[in-house]
C-alpha cells in the first residue's frame, strides 16, 4: 500500500476533527479505529448523558406544573422509557460520525487495533501502514478502583451504564465528578433513590468551592444522599443487592444498593500502542506534548483525553485544529493556549466555569490585587419567568476591572458564560462588558448585572455620590424662583 500523508489513530472527538480536516485540506488519510467511530462522547459520554439529563428534567418540570397553574402531578418511573430516549438521540446524531462520510471526504477508514512497528509505521490487521505523519487520539479507558470484592460484585461504568433496561431503585455512585452528579440528579428525578459517595471532602473540586457546596445542598434538597469524606472499602453482591462498605472518620457504615455505579475518572489509553517502538515518550499523565502537540518523535502527534491536561470534547476538537495546521502547515505553526479554558457540568442549576478560579488569581497576582463581584440570578428576571433554580455568579477582576475568571451556578450558565470567557481571552474590562446593551429579558442579561457590580461600588459609595450631591444641590432652582 502508498504511504499516507497522515495516519489517525482513534475515532472519537479528537481523531474525527483531525482526519476530516487534513482530508479536507487535500491529504491522503487513513483513520484507525479499534471499535465504532464517534468514541465515548457519541456512544457512552456526552450525547447520553445529555440526552438523559434533558428526559430527567421534562420529569422534573412536569412535576412542578401546579407553580405554573397546571393540575399535573408527578410522572410514574420510567427509566426504560429514558433509556430508549437516549439510543433514540444517540441514533440521530451517530450520522455525522458515519464512516461512509468520511469516507466521502476521502479518509481510509479501517477498523482494527493500530500498534507502532517503527518510528513511521505502524501495523494492523496484520498489514504495515506507512506514513508521513500520525496523530494518536485513543482517549481513555476508566478507572475502577481496587476496592476488595470488586471482582465478584456486577457493576456500571458510564461506558456500560446506558444499557440499563429495568428500573433502579437504589443507584450507589462512587465518584462526585460531573458525571456522578449528572447521572445521579437525572436518576433521583427518574425515580431512584441515590447515594453519591465521595473520597474528597467536597463535590467537584475542580470547581469554585463556593458554588459546589450550593450545588451540593441544592442535590440534597431534591433528596440524594451525598456522603463526602467517605471512601469505600468494601463490596459484595447479596440476593441481587449490592452492600458497599465505607469508612468515614474512623467509623464504618454499609449501605445497600440495587446498582453501582462508577463514576471516578478515566486514565490516558496509551497501553499496547507499540510506543516505545515508536519513540513517543508518555508517563501516568498521558501522552507527553509540546506546544503544538508534537510529540518525542517530530512525526507524530497526540491529542484528547491520551494526552489531556483537559479531557473535554470541545479540548478535542480544539487541540484536533492544532495538529492539523502544525503537521500539514508547518509554516503557520501554532501553539496551544489553555489560559481560557471552559467546562460545565450540566446539573441542574449548571455549573460552569471560565478562566482562573478565584484561588488561582489570589496566588497568581496577591489577594489585595483581586476583587471579587457577585450577582444572584433569582434577581434576574428571566430566571424568575422561566421557575429556573436560582444560583450565583461570580466574577474574579483586577482592581483595575480587567476581568481574569468567571464560575456560574445557574441555569444555562454553559451557555451563557461564554461571553466572559471571550472577554477574559480578549484581555476585556468589566465595562466592556457592562457597556454593551443586552436583549431584555434573557439569562445573559445576568453577565451585564454582574459586570454592574463592579462600577455600582465605583459610583454609588465613596466620594463621587457626595460630590454629585454637591453639584445637585448647587444648581437646584431655588424654592422662590417656583412661583
Amino acid at each position: 500500500m502508498d504511504p499516507f500523508d497522515l495516519i489517525v489513530i482513534g475515532g472519537g472527538a479528537a481523531g474525527l476533527v483531525t482526519a476530516s480536516g487534513a482530508a479536507k485540506l487535500g491529504a491522503k488519510v487513513a483513520l484507525i479505529e479499534r471499535e465504532r467511530l464517534g468514541g465515548e462522547c457519541l456512544w457512552t459520554g456526552c450525547v447520553p448523558s445529555k440526552a438523559l439529563i434533558e428526559a430527567s428534567k421534562l420529569k422534573h418540570k412536569v412535576s412542578q406544573a401546579k407553580k405554573e397553574g397546571y393540575a399535573a402531578g408527578n410522572l410514574s418511573m420510567d427509566i426504560p422509557g429514558a433509556m430508549e430516549h437516549v439510543r433514540k438521540t444517540i441514533l440521530a446524531i451517530q450520522p455525522h460520525d458515519d464512516p461512509k462520510r468520511f469516507e466521502a471526504l476521502g479518509v481510509e477508514v479501517i477498523q482494527g487495533k493500530a500498534v507502532f512497528t517503527g518510528q513511521d509505521r505502524i501495523e494492523v490487521n496484520g498489514q504495515t501502514l506507512v506514513a508521513g505523519r500520525f496523530c494518536i487520539a485513543t482517549g481513555g479507558d476508566v478507572i475502577v478502583p481496587p476496592i476488595d470484592g470488586i471482582n465478584d460484585v456486577p457493576y456500571k461504568t458510564h461506558e456500560t451504564f446506558f444499557d440499563i433496561k429495568e428500573p433502579v431503585e437504589r443507584l450507589l455512585i462512587i465518584g462526585a465528578g460531573p458525571i456522578g452528579c449528572e447521572l445521579g440528579q437525572s436518576m433521583l428525578r427518574l425515580g431512584s433513590r441515590v447515594t453519591l459517595i465521595e473520597t474528597l471532602d467536597c463535590i467537584l473540586h475542580n470547581d469554585d468551592h463556593e458554588l459546589a457546596c450550593l450545588l451540593h445542598s441544592h442535590l440534597e434538597s431534591e433528596g440524594m444522599d451525598i456522603r463526602v469524606g467517605a471512601r469505600a472499602a468494601k463490596v459484595k453482591s447479596t440476593n441481587g443487592k449490592v452492600i458497599l462498605t465505607c469508612t468515614k472518620d474512623d467509623k464504618i457504615f454499609d449501605i445497600e444498593g440495587d446498582m453501582l455505579l462508577f463514576a471516578t475518572g478515566k486514565r490516558p489509553r496509551t497501553s499496547g500502542l507499540g510506543l516505545e517502538k515508536a519513540g513517543v515518550k508518555y508517563d501516568k499523565t498521558g501522552i507527553l506534548v509540546d506546544s503544538s502537540m508534537q510529540t518525542s518523535n517530530p512525526k507524530i502527534y497526540a491529542c484528547g483525553d491520551v494526552t489531556g491536561p483537559y479531557r473535554f470534547t470541545h479540548m478535542a476538537e480544539y487541540q484536533a485544529g492544532l495538529v492539523i495546521s502544525n503537521a500539514l502547515i508547518p509554516l503557520l505553526r501554532r501553539k496551544a493556549d489553555f489560559k481560557v479554558v471552559p467546562w460545565c457540568t450540566f446539573t441542574d442549576p449548571e455549573l460552569a466555569h471560565a478562566g482562573l478560579s478565584e484561588e488561582d488569581a489570589k496566588k497568581r497576582f496577591g489577594a489585595k490585587n483581586i476583587r471579587i463581584w457577585k450577582y444572584e440570578l433569582k434577581e434576574n428576571d428571566r430566571h424568575i419567568i422561566d421557575g429556573a433554580t436560582g444560583g450565583i455568579a461570580k466574577l474574579i477582576t483586577l482592581s483595575n476591572g480587567k476581568i481574569l475568571g468567571c464560575d456560574m451556578l445557574g441555569a444555562n450558565a454553559g451557555d451563557i458564560i461564554h461571553e466572559y470567557a471571550l472577554a477574559i481571552k480578549k484581555g476585556l474590562k468589566v465595562g466592556d462588558i457592562s457597556g454593551l446593551i443586552h436583549i431584555y429579558p434573557t439569562l445573559a442579561q445576568a453577565n451585564k448585572r454582574l459586570s454592574d457590580a463592579y462600577f455600582a461600588e465605583k459610583f454609588f459609595q465613596g466620594k463621587i455620590p457626595k460630590i454629585v450631591g454637591w453639584w445637585l444641590k448647587r444648581t437646584r432652582p431655588k424654592a422662590d424662583k417656583l412661583h
